[in-house]
């Protein structure tokens, strides 16, 4: 375990000592980007069991592709720093050098060429987790100059678009803030749980969202929100809630985090301040922080007038948990725009 070289070191140094003399002559750009743990930097020795190894994108000119693919196969050893430079996973062998052209392979991710203009629903059908496996990473080489600018462009949300994820994401809280509490009344400590649960995934996603990153998906939402500055006092009161055996004590570590990215959203300062306070649930005994509040003053702070007319639904992932159609653009795609009424 101790001797783990994360997969971003491997991969720099694969293309550095084999793939750049290999593709030396030829215009091209390089880098670790797409699907892998080691593109989020959230690998670790387990990760190394299946699907793993020096890995590296090499993108080249249109037309080019089969050339450098026939060149650099025949010039690649079967091993690199002690993995194998072509491995499999459930029968599907994969190679560790990929040749692709750019635009060919961003469309396949994510649905469009962001190197062109980018739409609404553009920023909105393609899951967070694609958008980090885009913008992270690392680039080794640039030879082509358009792939830097391609992720520059997907780095973060336009202004308004990112107000409307966030009054959607704080509808996600509103929805169901007093729940818990209702559950438990009645004596469903199990029901209280499951909301609380959902509702500690969204605050997650939340506090994610309003530091500029794009949660990504379930395995390594903790692992994001732990990397992220500040954090702490809000996984304490998230973990409080989730290790609480009453609804009450669920309540209190729900609503101690509501409070928290409250806070952070009046820093961020993307709408007007509101009160950080939670407060009654009308006049039942429950305590939430009144997540519409923070709806309304989000996307009354939105100037376009195409974001401003949107339903508050939200991009794909707010629309959808299917993993099978997250990881498909074009279901993605046509998903998101039947919801919010966008041409797709």
């Amino acid at each position: 375990m101790s001797n783990f070289v994360p997969g971003i070191e491997l991969s720099r140094a694969f293309y550095t000592e084999v793939v750049a003399p290999l593709a030396a002559g030829v215009p091209h750009s390089a880098a670790l980007i797409g699907p892998g743990s080691e593109v989020l930097a959230f690998d670790t020795a387990r990760s190394a069991d299946h699907d793993w190894g020096p890995r590296v994108l090499v993108f080249v000119e249109p037309g080019e592709v089969e050339a450098v693919e026939t060149k650099v196969a025949a010039g690649l050893p079967e091993r690199f720093g002690g993995f194998p430079t072509v491995f499999g996973y459930h029968g599907v062998v994969r190679p560790g050098v990929v040749v692709a052209e750019l635009g060919a392979w961003l469309e396949e991710r994510l649905g469009f060429d962001p190197r062109g203009e980018i739409s609404l629903l553009d920023w909105l059908a393609v899951p967070w987790q694609s958008l980090a496996e885009v913008t992270r990473g690392e680039v080794f080489h640039d030879g082509l100059g358009a792939l830097e600018g391609a992720r520059s462009a997907l780095r973060w949300y336009p202004g308004d678009v990112w107000r409307y994820v966030l009054a959607c994401q704080w509808r996600r809280i509103a929805q169901e803030e007093p729940f818990p509490g209702r559950c438990g009344e009645v004596g469903d400590e199990l029901g209280s749980a499951v909301v609380g649960a959902r509702l500690a995934r969204e605050v997650m996603r939340l506090a994610l969202l309003l530091r500029r990153r794009y949660p990504p998906y379930a395995k390594w939402l903790g692992s994001a929100l732990a990397r992220l500055p500040g954090s702490t006092e809000l996984g304490e009161s998230l973990a409080s809630a989730m290790a609480a055996r009453s609804w009450r004590d669920r309540e209190e570590g729900l609503t101690a985090a509501y409070a928290k990215v409250a806070a952070l959203q009046n820093r961020v300062a993307l709408a007007e301040p509101l009160d950080e306070r939670v407060r009654g649930f009308h006049d039942r005994p429950f305590q939430v922080i009144g997540g519409d509040r923070f709806v309304e003053a989000l996307l009354g702070s939105v100037s376009d007038p195409l974001v401003r007319r949107l339903p508050v639904v939200g991009c794909v992932d707010q629309v959808s948990d299917s993993a099978d159609l997250l990881m498909e653009p074009r279901r993605a795609r046509a998903v998101t725009a039947a919801a919010l009424g966008l041409g797709a």
